[in-house]
């Protein structure tokens, strides 16, 4: 318990200079006092503060995740939903382009989302800033045209109008909507696309494993809510009006899209397990029985043989 208190010390301290320098003041609301060189570079000094803090937290946040475990990397990309099979074919005619000159997934992981984009893209830039998962995607990943970069997606270190599409699986409720915004415009041409979705249901052939795996769920929350481990607001979750009202997109929409790919009982229970709120929620002491393992552990062991997951996603797209 402990050590999920000093966790949630230095999450709560960086998180809080975080919202204070989110909300400090940009280069379009600062007063223009004088156009001095010293009053620019003042505004410059101030921006790169403000990022450099937000980038910090955004750092401190993966590393806390329980992402760098021993272990998890492997789970995680064993376990996890893969991209949507009819990404490529829907998302780069958006953009104008059959085959994108260049795709960057933003939270890239252990290179789930960017390896889907390798036979369809000329370049594929991966940006992870947690050491472990990119050090695993670049193990996993054969294809020479991908490759991973060690930053946050709030300061991404590409160049202008690079991108035809910026993607984020999973990732961008993560993410401060006011930094990460700007930085895939700024990354993205005119007429690129941004494709950011998540995967919002799964269902099999059977009753009882998704009973339990709801249970598992809600006991997690529930948890975490007890021990104060969200306390600070790090979720922003994905959706069309929040993207609207940054104002930097001409148009946003919503798609639904699914795949249908197999799992066993073992892939079941490493799904529950490759969640970094379950990782820290058990690093708190909190035990499998109370937040319902066990009887995912038991109903798992009965599901020996893969079986039919149709998975649902939910897409939102918004063009530069």
């Amino acid at each position: 318990m402990r050590v999920a208190a000093a966790r949630g010390k230095r999450l709560k301290d960086v998180a809080a200079a975080g919202r204070n320098a989110a909300d400090a003041p940009d280069r379009n609301t600062l007063p223009k006092l004088t156009e001095s060189g010293n009053a620019r570079q003042e505004v410059s000094r101030a921006q790169a503060v403000r990022l450099s803090i937000v980038d910090a937290e955004a750092r401190l946040v993966t590393d806390e995740s329980g992402y760098g475990e021993p272990g998890f990397a492997q789970r995680y990309d064993r376990c996890r939903p893969r991209p949507p099979a009819a990404l490529p074919d829907v998302v780069p005619p958006l953009a104008g382009v059959r085959r994108p000159t260049l795709v960057v997934d933003l939270g890239s992981g252990t290179g789930l989302s960017a390896r889907i984009w390798a036979d369809h893209a000329d370049e594929v830039v991966g940006v992870e800033p947690n050491d472990a998962m990119r050090a695993f995607a670049e193990r996993a990943t054969a294809a020479a045209n991908v490759r991973y970069v060690g930053a946050s997606a709030y300061q991404t270190g590409l160049p202008d109008r690079c991108a035809d599409l910026v993607t984020a699986a999973q990732s961008l409720q993560w993410m401060r909507p006011e930094q990460v915004l700007p930085e895939i415009h700024r990354i993205l041409r005119p007429g690129g696309v941004l494709c950011a979705y998540t995967y919002v249901g799964l269902q099999t052939p059977m009753w009882e494993p998704e009973g339990e795996w709801e249970v598992v769920l809600a006991r997690k929350r529930e948890l975490r809510r007890r021990l104060g481990l969200d306390r600070e607001e790090r979720h922003w979750p994905v959706s069309r009006s929040r993207i609207e009202q940054s104002g930097l997109f001409r148009s946003v929409r919503e798609l639904a899209l699914h795949s249908v790919e197999v799992g066993d009982g073992d892939r079941l229970l490493g799904l529950a397990l490759s969640e970094g709120s379950m990782t820290t929620l058990l690093a708190a002491g909190v035990t499998e029985e109370e937040v319902g393992l066990d009887r995912l552990r038991r109903i798992a062991a009965t599901m020996p043989d893969p079986i039919p997951w149709w998975i649902s996603y939910q897409v939102v797209v918004a063009l530069a």
